[in-house]
Parts: C-alpha cells; sequence; structure tokens
C-alpha cells in the first residue's frame, strides 16, 4: 500500500451470501478508498470477492441519495427528489387511508433479509405496520425453504448443521447439489473443504454442473438431472437395505418410521421397488454409480452428506430433503463429529446457539391480521397462519383479493429488503400485477434503482452496513461482530432503524420508542456471550471459544431420553405423524420421489426440451452487486449450454442467443461448455429484469422463465423449468 489513511476499521461483511467475514476498511478525508480482509491468527474470516468490491457498491452511481416520488408509469423508473417529510408524510397519510378504507389486511408488507444484521433489517417496519392496525404478512422461504420444511416435519428443528470446522473430522464428503466455491455458504468453508482434500478426505460431487468446487475439490463428479436427487438418494437406500448395510440399532433408537419407508424401498406399497436401475432411467445416473456410492457412503463412517438447498428449489424439493435425512439416519451420521444431520449444507449459518436471535426476528411484533387468522393447514406446520399470503401468490392477491379467497383486497405494498420484482417466479406476470390500477400505493426502501424499485410510488433511501452501526452471527465458525460505521451515509440515505422510527412518529406511534443503533446493540450484546461492549467495539470482533466443533443434534443422540426432538414422537420421523393426520395426497408422510412437473419426464419437454437451472455464483448474492464492474469482470453472465446441445442448434460460443418458454424470452450470451450435462442449461440467478419495447428480457433474467407455483410445501421451484434455446443468427442451424 503506498497511500496514507485517517483510520483503518475492522468491520464485517453480511450482505446475504452466506458468509460474515472481516474487512478492514482504509479510510481517508471520510471516503474508503481500499478495503483489505482479516490478517488475524488463523483460522482468518477472509472475505470472497463481492466483500473486497464493495466500495464499488457503496459508491455505486445507481445508488439513490434522496427520497424519491414517482412522476411517470409504474416500471417507467422516472421520479423526482422530494424532501424526507413529504416523502414520510405520504406514505403515512397512504397507510392510514388504505387501512381506515379497505381494512388492515388490505396492507402487504413485503420484506426479506438482504444484509444479514442484526439491528437493520425487516423488523423495525413490521413493529411500525402492526402497531399501526396491522397488514398481511407473506410466507415462504425463497432460498431454502423446502429444507425448513424438511426440517421441522423430520426434526422438529428450524436449524441443523455443523460447524465447518467439523468437515476435518469426516472419513468422506458428499457435496451434492452445492458449490460453495461460487456462494461461500459459511465463512472458510472454502478452506476447510480445502484442508480436508489435502487431509485425504474423499469429497464426491453430485451436480448437473462441473462447478468449481467439483474442479478444485472432489475426487469424482457425479452428474445428475435437474430435480431427480430424490430417486438417486432412494435408490442409495434401497442398495443400503438390500446388502444390509443400514445402521438398524440407530434407526431403532431415535427414528420413527422406518419399516414403512421399507416397505416403500421394496416396492410393497406401491409396486415400484426403487433399485439403482429404476433412478438410472430417472437420474441419468449410471446403475453401478449409485451401488458404489451407497456401498461407499454406508461403509465409511463419519460421513456427511451435505444436501445443498438448490436441489430442493424444485416442484417437490421438500422430499428430497426429507430423503437425504433419511439417509443420515440410515448411516448413524447424525449428531456426531465428522456426520451431518443432511438438512441442508447451508445449515451453518444459523444452526450454532447464539444466545442473540436474529433482529428480524426480535423485531417483529404481534401483528393483529396474523394473531386473528386460523393457522394454516398446507405449507409449514408451526409458523405460517392463513392470513398470510405465499410470495408466488402476490400477483393474485392484488388482482383478485378477497373474490379470490383471500383475506383482504391488496391496495398498498411495502417492500424492504426485497427485489421482488427481479428475484420471484414468472417475473413478467409480476410486472403487470403491479402496475395494476388496483394496487393503489406501493412504498420501498431501497439502496439502488433495483427493477422493483422502478415501480414504486414512493422510494426511501437506505444506506449501506459501511454507513451504520450493527452487530452480525458469525456464520461457518461462531463469532459476533460489529459493524461499525465508517463514513458518513451518502446524500440524505438513512437506516432503517431511523425510517421506521421517523415513520412511527408520522403515525403518532408514542409507544414505538426511539431507540439508536448503540442502543439496540448495546442491548443485544447484554444478553451475549461478549463479557465487555467497550472491547468488543474496539476490536470489532468476538470469537466464541469452542473446544470442539459445533454438531448439531449432538445432545438429542448421546443422550436421548432428557433432550427429544421437537416432534410428535420425540423421534426423528421418517414417518411424520403430522403429515398423516394433515392427509394431503401431495404431501405423504413418508418421504418420496415424485415426478417434477416441468421436469426430465414431463411432456412439455417435446416442445421445451432443454431444463433450465438457476444457479448462484461468484460475482453477485441473490440480486445484490449486480452492477459492480470490478465483479462483471470475474465472470460473464451466459447462459450455460452443452457443446452437444450448442451444436444441434447451430450455436457458436459468446453468441446472442434467445431462451424462451411460454411466460417469456431472454436474450442473453451462450457459453458453450464441457461442464454441464446434455439436455440441461443454467442461467445464472439474480440478474436485473431489463425489458424492452417489445417485452422481451435483455437483462438476462432467469425468472422471467420460471414458473409461479410453489410445491405443495411452499418450496420454489427455480430449478424445475422447461425452456428452449435458439440463436439469434439467421444462418443458424437449428435442431428439429
Amino acid at each position: 500500500m503506498n497511500h496514507t489513511v485517517d483510520e483503518i476499521i475492522t468491520t464485517t461483511c453480511a450482505s446475504h451470501c452466506g458468509g460474515s467475514c472481516i474487512l478492514r476498511l482504509h479510510v481517508k478525508d471520510g471516503v474508503i478508498v481500499h478495503i483489505e480482509t482479516d490478517d488475524a491468527d488463523e483460522p482468518q474470516l477472509r472475505a470472497c470477492l463481492r466483500g473486497r468490491a464493495y466500495r464499488q457498491r457503496l459508491y455505486d452511481p445507481n445508488r439513490i441519495l434522496y427520497p424519491l416520488k414517482r412522476v411517470g408509469e409504474r416500471g417507467e423508473g422516472k421520479f423526482v427528489r422530494i424532501s424526507w417529510d413529504e416523502a414520510i408524510d405520504t406514505v403515512a397519510r397512504e397507510i392510514v387511508r388504505v387501512r381506515d378504507t379497505y381494512g388492515p389486511a388490505s396492507i402487504l408488507y413485503l420484506p426479506l433479509a438482504g444484509d444479514l444484521g442484526q439491528v437493520h433489517g425487516t423488523g423495525h417496519m413490521a413493529r411500525v405496520l402492526a402497531m399501526a392496525g396491522g397488514y398481511t404478512m407473506p410466507w415462504g422461504q425463497p432460498s431454502f425453504h423446502a429444507g425448513i420444511y424438511a426440517l421441522r416435519i423430520t426434526y422438529g428443528a428450524f436449524s441443523a448443521g455443523n460447524t465447518r470446522d467439523d468437515l476435518l473430522n469426516s472419513r468422506l464428503i458428499l457435496l451434492w447439489g452445492w458449490n460453495p466455491a461460487g456462494t461461500v455458504a459459511g465463512v472458510n468453508t472454502n478452506w476447510y473443504l480445502a484442508q480436508a482434500r489435502e487431509k485425504g478426505i474423499k469429497i464426491v460431487a453430485i451436480d448437473p454442473r462441473y462447478t468449481d468446487s467439483a474442479a478444485t475439490f472432489a475426487h469424482q463428479w457425479i452428474p445428475i438431472r435437474p430435480a431427480t436427487d430424490g430417486a438417486m438418494l432412494l435408490a442409495m437406500a434401497y442398495v443400503m437395505l438390500e446388502e444390509n448395510l443400514h445402521d438398524r440399532k440407530f434407526l431403532d433408537r431415535y427414528t420413527t418410521g422406518f419399516d414403512k419407508f421399507k416397505d416403500y424401498l421394496l416396492g410393497v406399497s406401491d409396486g415400484v421397488p426403487k433399485t439403482p436401475g429404476w433412478a438410472e432411467q430417472i437420474t441419468g445416473v449410471p446403475a453401478e454409480t449409485i451401488v458404489s456410492l451407497a456401498r461407499e457412503y454406508a461403509a465409511t463412517k463419519p460421513s456427511a452428506l451435505l444436501s445443498g438447498v438448490a436441489p430442493g428449489r424444485t416442484a417437490n424439493g421438500e422430499q428430497y430433503h426429507r430423503i437425504a435425512i433419511t439417509l443420515g439416519a440410515m448411516t448413524g451420521n447424525i449428531g456426531l463429529h465428522g456426520g451431518d444431520a443432511s438438512a441442508r449444507a447451508w445449515e451453518s449459518i444459523t444452526s450454532y446457539p447464539y444466545k442473540v436471535s436474529w433482529g428480524f426476528i426480535e423485531g417483529l411484533a404481534r401483528n393483529p391480521v396474523d394473531r386473528e387468522g386460523p393457522p394454516r393447514r398446507k405449507g409449514d406446520p408451526w409458523e405460517y397462519k392463513a392470513s398470510r399470503v405465499h410470495r408466488c401468490e402476490v400477483p393474485d392477491f392484488i388482482e383478485k383479493g378477497r373474490a379470490g379467497g383471500f383475506r383482504g383486497d391488496c391496495k398498498l405494498i411495502a417492500v424492504v429488503n426485497f427485489s421482488y420484482l427481479n428475484a420471484m417466479p414468472n417475473v413478467n406476470r409480476i410486472a403487470t400485477a403491479l402496475k395494476s390500477e388496483k394496487l393503489e400505493f406501493l412504498f420501498v426502501l431501497e439502496q439502488v434503482m433495483t427493477p422493483t424499485a422502478k415501480f414504486a410510488d414512493i422510494i426511501l433511501p437506505t444506506n449501506t452496513y459501511m454507513e451504520r452501526d450493527d452487530l452480525v452471527r458469525g456464520a461457518g465458525l461462531p463469532f459476533y461482530g460489529l459493524q461499525r460505521k465508517a463514513v458518513q451515509p451518502l446524500g440524505e440515505s438513512k437506516s432503517h432503524n431511523d425510517i421506521a422510527t421517523l415513520l412511527a412518529k408520522r403515525l403518532g406511534l408514542t409507544e414505538y420508542g426511539e431507540r439508536t443503533d448503540e442502543d439496540w446493540i448495546r442491548e443485544m450484546v447484554a444478553v451475549s456471550e461478549i463479557p465487555n461492549y467497550e472491547e468488543f467495539k474496539e476490536k470489532g470482533i468476538y470469537r466464541l471459544e469452542h473446544k470442539e466443533p459445533f454438531v448439531a443434534f449432538k445432545q438429542q443422540i448421546e443422550d436421548p431420553e432428557n433432550n427429544p426432538f421437537d416432534t410428535p414422537s420425540g423421534k426423528i420421523e421418517i414417518y411424520s405423524q403430522w403429515l398423516a393426520e394433515l392427509n394431503d395426497p401431495e404431501l405423504p408422510p413418508l418421504p418420496t420421489y415424485v415426478d417434477a412437473w416441468e421436469g426430465w419426464n414431463d411432456p412439455l419437454r417435446t416442445k421445451y426440451p432443454l431444463q433450465m437451472i438457476s444457479t448462484h455464483f461468484k460475482r453477485r448474492a441473490n440480486n445484490q452487486f449486480h452492477e459492480i464492474p470490478w465483479l462483471a469482470e470475474t465472470e460473464t453472465h451466459a447462459v450455460l449450454i452443452s457443446g452437444a446441445d450448442a451444436e444441434a442448434r447451430g450455436i457458436k460460443d459468446g453468441e446472442l442467443v434467445r431462451v424462451f418458454n411460454d411466460r417469456g424470452e431472454v436474450l442473453i450470451p451462450a457459453r458453450v461448455t464441457e461442464r454441464i450435462m446434455p439436455g440441461v442449461v443454467d442461467v445464472p440467478h439474480g440478474a436485473w429484469y431489463q425489458p424492452d419495447e417489445k417485452g422481451i428480457d435483455r437483462g438476462g433474467c432467469p425468472n422471467v422463465l420460471t414458473k409461479d407455483k410453489p410445491s405443495p410445501g411452499g418450496a420454489f421451484a427455480y430449478n424445475s423449468c422447461l425452456v428452449e434455446i435458439r440463436s439469434t443468427r439467421p444462418d443458424a442451424v437449428q435442431a428439429d
């Protein structure tokens, strides 16, 4: 470094990539001029490319620096600058008008995680809206709802992952539909996988793509058709059962329902034995490969089956996760070092038993609309009420309201930490709904002019974590990080806490109170493991001492009598009592394989023969960082297509192609590669929707093409999608 700086500030990045890494911000004259990462003792909490490029996001020309009011049509992106007084007055007036005219259920609150801090997030606005009379809340977790569903049904838990250092205790690691080399998924995940490889621990990657994780860490890559993972897992279970490789003692002591599952495997209940040959026809994985992996997984203990969330983002994704958990139980790998609960590989972010829970959960006030609603009988058995609206149903809520069976007519939407239009399936339908005259008011809290922000009537500019204070919980390893305000907020941008406080005052909510960021942090630290706030504030990090890696369900396995699972039986429920009582044919009590709509066996493949997946990759965290120039240099946003599929369509590497189905059309460059199996294409997640005058998306947004139908358990089926691809060259030879 050749520059001199006024101060180097240690902070923690938490930009929804699954990490929470250390950044060292070099500040000169009130400007961040350089960003480094952790250089302390091992294990260092080192940041990825996104964190190190955050300076370009902080000073992004696309930042919204002042309150804005729409002057054009919704979606045009035409706004004029207004004062904070006018903006807050307008929002408060509309909340009161809509509440008093249509009732509080007509107000829809659309939050999501955004930056994963404890203080600033969705809880503040939720408290305001609840105190103002209530609101309709959405349900469904876009990232990993199928995994949450399977966890609650099978374990009675919300999270179930070991800390990442426990990977070094494994003898075999299965990376199932998971690419941490691109997505991070917990600080130091890749460092521990690299150490595992060097230690001689065998790693196998099961994925339609030859990912960077497969190339860097794995000894073996097994390509598999999207949405068929459950069939391969069932066939592995069949082999274990037939060859008596399963851990019967573990199953007898800790689980319930295995005998019924056994009948399903053998075909007693449905006449279809789940043999490797049966699975080969579905998955495209050779039967001998399935047999070999089943034997190896059963014989190598401890083994970690790390079930990625991507296979769960399918039409029956909850079944994949339930079957993976069942294999973890059949091999006795649950609750011990080097094993894994096999629930979802992203789990290390929430599993460690911190004394401080997520700020957005703590901040949610009791919502009268929720409180008065009956329990939901479909979807999640614990959390979601019938008054809530699945995020995929929002267009119906807008267009149909009470006439469509909802508890209100949607007249006002508040969007916080969520590029809703871009992130949800079937974007064109959402855009049409947001333009509807039935929706009377839409306000958005946002940092940059996203595709969703362009539809707002009022935009309230929020600042970044480098312009405010916050508290962060470690992901992957246990620690607390402090996000210290490094520079003054740009323009007139404000924190979520400040915006909610302003709105509460304008609404006359005196009981809301007024607390600074530091007030919130001190309150959280007081109940945490952090012994000294001032020392924590100075260092910016507090590492929790742990003599050994944290293991999910270790207490339940070591002392089951005093630590039952939170299920009706107190055991791991392979056969779910709750689902049996529900008696819904789409949600069977046993983990079951069901062909996915728009999957490999859907008749629609005669028209749209390619299975499209939309994966996460290193230059973005969901929709964040899309327009950062440094990150754009790391990877080209392009559709991955195999050489065989490209040749059949006359497609050349790098050329512009049309990716389309009945829901829309995307123009995007093609990347011809042998790192994806034939019959499958990949349009990476998170690119911003940019429709032209014909309605064709030129931004490469895969959700123009995905179907807005959730799985039976409420999962978002981003990876159950059929498309066709054509070259835009008039001379291209097209396949019949």
